[in-house]
């Protein structure tokens, strides 16, 4: 299998299969293109509970799994904001923990599962970051980033607070935890939200620029009501 990243403002991943057999799966509609010679398959992927689990992270309950039926065929998965799509090579990462949402595709080596917080109360106040993608396995993964990617290298005992919808992902050796926003006039009257997400190094943490649940917030309060 061979990648390339096409697009600037909306990018994709487009794949090209070396021989029968190399498949893809992506969660339902997220495929963009592809030649003749690939097969589709829509299934759970590990069974009904896992499919479930992957409701819980915000993705499809159903993976579809493209199949090459002969050599040189080609698929692309586009991101679904404007912003960038990162390859991941899990293998060599040792797995990687990310926000739900943050999957566009991968090899079927790659295990996606759910992954949750420590501290559940915590967590389920804290929107984006009470659910995570646990991602392990080997091969290759592509997760879609809002706006433009900054990756920060944690040294041992580093602390980086960020906004929970800021976080794409971070390598399993970075501790993860949600703290709230401390100060009655900070939750009232800062204009952030009432959460960060608290990451302790060793570790690379991808962060985003863009968080698109406030760039929707921001639509929808211009949206002319009755």
């Amino acid at each position: 299998m061979q990648y390339r990243l096409v697009g600037n403002t909306m990018p994709a991943v487009e794949v090209l299969f070396d021989s029968p057999g190399e498949s893809m799966y992506t969660q339902s509609g997220g495929m963009a293109w592809m030649t003749e010679g690939i097969r589709m398959d829509t299934n759970t992927k590990g069974g009904l509970l896992k499919g479930v689990g992957r409701m819980f992270a915000g993705e499809s309950m159903f993976m579809a799994t493209y199949t090459a039926t002969k050599a040189g065929a080609e698929i692309a998965f586009a991101s679904t904001v404007a912003g960038e799509v990162l390859p991941i090579n899990i293998g060599e990462t040792g797995g990687f923990i990310c926000q739900k949402g943050a999957f566009l595709c991968a090899e079927p080596s790659v295990e996606l599962s759910v992954a949750f917080t420590k501290r559940f109360s915590s967590g389920f106040f804290g929107g984006e970051g009470f659910i995570l993608q646990d991602i392990t396995g080997t091969g290759m993964v592509f997760l879609e980033i809002d706006g433009d990617k900054v990756i920060k290298e944690l040294a041992p005992g580093e602390v980086l607070k960020v906004d929970t919808g800021n976080v794409v992902g971070f390598e399993k050796t970075v501790s993860y935890e949600i703290e709230t926003v401390k100060g009655l006039k900070n939750i009232f009257l800062g204009g952030e939200g009432l959460f960060l997400t608290r990451l302790v190094g060793p570790g690379k943490v991808i962060l985003q620029t863009q968080n698109f649940n406030d760039f929707a917030g921001r639509v929808a309060s211009r949206i002319p009501s009755k």
